[in-house]
């Protein structure tokens, strides 16, 4: 027979392996994905976007994985966020949107 106790940190035991087997995997990192479709009036340039999970990830991570996406004469400018969950997953609700505009415009 099992104890109560035993019962009760049964499944604690299991969300704490849970959590960590999702941690150990790269499931919650951030990834390039596509880009809010612009609007008149809105800047022009390559457009890139990334799905990231807002507890877990910074937002100098975001910006990096962004970076990576754009050419090597570009810098990757945040432009939106939205969370409409139709390019990105459940753990990865936020999509950051990019331009990727000349190095030497801002």
């Amino acid at each position: 027979m099992i104890r109560r106790p035993v019962l009760f940190l049964l499944p604690v035991l299991f969300l704490s392996i849970a959590t960590a087997a999702l941690d150990a995997c790269s499931a919650l990192d951030p990834y390039a994905t596509v880009a809010r479709i612009a609007h008149p009036g809105q800047p022009t340039g390559q457009r890139v976007g990334i799905c990231y999970n807002t507890l877990r990830t910074t937002l100098p991570q975001v910006q990096a994985e962004a970076q990576r996406e754009c050419a090597a004469d570009t810098t990757a400018q945040q432009f939106e966020t939205d969370w409409y969950l139709d390019m990105c997953p459940l753990l990865l609700p936020a999509r950051a949107t990019f331009v990727c505009v000349p190095s030497g415009k801002k």
